[in-house]
């Protein structure tokens, strides 16, 4: 079956429904707004407002395109994250829809990238994925994803995911966008310069510090772009305090726990780095 007839297939199923959706793993939240969607005028965004779609399918470019220009969005398209960050430089969209998995830098590299650069970090971006692990969702939440939406997808399902994002003035914006930050349409007018806020550090819960299955941990961090068995990988997930990366190294069994990398084992890495998290995990 293709991508647009298991969208036509998934949207018939969703129209069949009389005010509860089939269970399509959505969010109780965004699968009642979906459903209340039916009963009330949809709150789209202002007219013109621009969406960046990155992602190496062209039928998954195709389908969200016509989808966001059904509602009045100007979209551009990019095939990789190297060119999506580059067209993100020269033109400012209003929301960004990021897949993970692309060639070369994958799609939480150049999350990070948006959101360690003070002039964009400030635009809601959508992670989107056909991975059905929770795991992939977790991640990107937490280095800066503003929302998370599953392949498969429908039209009602991404009206519902922007609609979350929609300020006052219907334009698309993170919630937890830093203070000072204008939206779109007042930034020619009143440039700002926005420094990042410092953020705490991220902590793991501890049902997420749990050793998955090695197979599913290798699966992950294929799809995060690292190497399971990369022991440099390994140690530079350990500087930059990624809990995640580091549980999903162990899991997967890839790496050396007591091998020593200029002069020093994971554990001293983690030590010094002062993550007690990690230094647990490693201990």
């Amino acid at each position: 079956m293709s991508f647009f007839d298991r969208l036509r297939a998934l949207a018939k199923r969703e129209e069949s429904q009389t005010g509860v959706l089939a269970p399509l793993g959505l969010p109780p939240l965004l699968t009642q707004g979906i459903a209340d969607r039916r009963n009330r005028k949809r709150k789209n965004a202002r007219h013109g407002a621009t969406a960046l779609i990155i992602d190496d399918s062209p039928t998954v470019v195709a389908a969200l395109r016509k989808i966001l220009r059904s509602a009045g969005y100007v979209t551009k398209d990019a095939g990789s994250a190297e060119q999506g960050l580059a067209m993100i430089a020269e033109a400012k969209p209003d929301i960004i829809f990021l897949d993970i998995v692309l060639p070369g830098m994958n799609g939480f590299g150049a999350l990070r990238a948006i959101r360690k650069d003070p002039s964009v970090q400030h635009i809601p971006v959508v992670m989107i994925s056909g991975n059905e692990h929770a795991t992939e969702q977790f991640y990107a939440n937490k280095i800066g994803a503003d929302d998370f939406m599953k392949k498969p997808f429908s039209r009602f399902e991404v009206f519902a995911h922007i609609e979350l994002l929609l300020d006052a003035d219907r334009m698309p914006r993170r919630k937890s966008a830093p203070a000072g930050v204008l939206p779109r349409v007042y930034r020619d007018l009143q440039p700002a310069v926005v420094q990042p806020r410092p953020q705490p550090a991220p902590t793991l819960p501890p049902t997420v510090l749990t050793r998955w299955p090695a197979l599913d941990a290798r699966t992950q961090l294929t799809a995060m772009g690292l190497p399971y068995f990369d022991q440099n990988q390994f140690i530079a997930a350990i500087r930059r305090s990624d809990q995640l990366a580091v549980a999903l190294f162990v899991a997967g069994r890839g790496v050396n726990l007591g091998a020593v990398t200029d002069g020093k084992t994971p554990l001293a890495v983690a030590q010094e780095v002062g993550n007690a998290e990690i230094t647990l995990l490693l201990s």
